[in-house]
């Protein structure tokens, strides 16, 4: 990784501007080095690499993450010619359009009111009951692996647990879980910093095929509903008994398949390699306390490491002048391993209490599936390390060039 302080002349109410290069190994497979440099740096940082002001204090992520100051959007109160911004792609505008309904890129009043159709789905009593049935599926899994043999863990145990939960609880067919898995990681794609033309082809390609497979479950619900949430969603009303657009319940529908699986695939096995290489006797420690190791695998090595936000007029925050529709990142894993919030951060400590990280956001935009992503995460762990007690990592770990999406290409293991 190549690190280096630039001046800050040209732009004077930042104290520095850094340079790190996102897409270099050394960075991407551990950012950590990195994200110290940007604190050292100051409140603020100018990262130059991604054109972007961010932060990567904890004090500064969760004041940002709650002020409402600032938005997931600006188009709601500003026109583009305001802001000075071009119009968009017209080759990206299947996405586009899907985004104008989503729960992430939206502010309250549309925010509060499309939250309010899914906010008591996803509240911890509700999907407790689920434990159960993630359990035997984490068994199911394992059964089909070879037994005493090498495995992929990401592959063969991590990726399918979240899509098929979420698939069941959505009411999505199984059968269509390669298809879900493949238009997922395509449409995420198009946020990671090695976004390119062919990129932005695959996402568009699986925005449009994703959604025409939606609206055609959202016709068979229609005629024949189903003990499943898109049925729920299909009869649900808001405050003022209005009920969810076709547009607006094929974006939430996918919204809530996209994040249900890609951030809980890597919070699985980030958090297996965490425990594995940090844990001494990783079974029987994580056996005492699996609420513990969990929630500190999320803080130690967190799968989703930027959100922005807009400032959503001329306003001052720690000695920068915003503009309106200035965008700030908030380094969310970094945050988590601030030594002003932490003691000693790079130590793994399953006791942590209490343990404020930030990996599923904070604020009205706080992740809404996070009890369900904490259980399958749990539930997960304590399987595996169950059945295989003796797990260990047979192959030096790669990690993707996704950076912002921390997650690793394979994790073999052998039990």
């Amino acid at each position: 990784m190549r690190t280096r302080t630039l001046s800050a002349s040209a732009l004077p109410a930042i104290p520095q501007c850094v340079h790190i290069d996102p897409r270099d190994p050394a960075f991407f497979s551990n950012p950590y080095p990195g994200y110290d440099e940007l604190r050292r740096a100051g409140p603020l940082v100018f990262w130059d690499q991604l054109g972007l002001l961010v932060t990567a204090h904890h004090e500064h992520v969760n004041a940002l993450l709650r002020d409402r100051r600032f938005g997931r959007e600006v188009l709601h109160i500003a026109t583009r010619a305001e802001l000075g911004w071009p119009e968009p792609s017209p080759a990206l505008a299947p996405f586009h359009d899907f985004e104008r309904h989503s729960l992430l890129e939206l502010e309250p009043p549309r925010h509060t009111r499309l939250r309010s159709f899914v906010n008591a789905a996803f509240l911890p009593r509700r999907v407790e009951p689920l434990r159960p049935r993630i359990a035997a599926l984490a068994h199911e899994l394992l059964d089909a692996l070879p037994r005493n043999g090498e495995f992929d863990l990401l592959a063969s145990y991590a990726s399918p647990i979240p899509v098929l939960v979420i698939a069941d609880f959505l009411g999505v067919p199984r059968a269509m879980a390669p298809a879900l898995l493949a238009w997922s990681h395509d449409m995420v794609a198009i946020y990671q910093t090695r976004r390119d033309a062919e990129v932005e082809r695959r996402t568009v390609a699986a925005t449009l095929e994703f959604g025409a497979y939606m609206r055609g479950l959202i016709a068979e619900r229609r005629a024949r509903p189903a003990d499943d949430f898109l049925s729920q969603l299909l009869g649900a009303q808001d405050a003022d008994g209005a009920r969810m657009s076709e547009d607006e319940l094929v974006t939430t529908s996918i919204l809530l398949l996209n994040a249900g699986h890609e951030a809980s695939v890597h919070a699985i096995v980030n958090g297996t390699l965490a425990l594995l290489e940090n844990v001494p006797d990783t079974a029987g420690a994580f056996r005492a306390n699996p609420s513990g190791h969990s929630e500190e695998t999320l803080r130690f090595d967190a799968p989703l490491h930027l959100f922005t936000r807009y400032a959503l007029a001329d306003l001052d925050y720690a000695g920068h002048r915003f503009r309106k529709g200035e965008r700030v990142g908030l380094l969310l894993a970094a945050a988590n391993r601030d030594p002003a919030r932490f003691a000693e951060p790079e130590r793994f400590d399953a006791a942590r209490t209490p343990n404020p990280h930030l990996s599923f956001g904070a604020g009205i935009h706080v992740c809404v599936g996070a009890p369900l992503a904490r259980l399958e995460l749990q539930v997960a762990l304590e399987v595996l390390f169950e059945r295989l007690p003796a797990l260990r990592v047979t192959r030096t770990p790669r990690w993707r060039d996704t950076w912002h999406f921390h997650g690793l290409e394979a994790l073999f293991v052998r039990g």
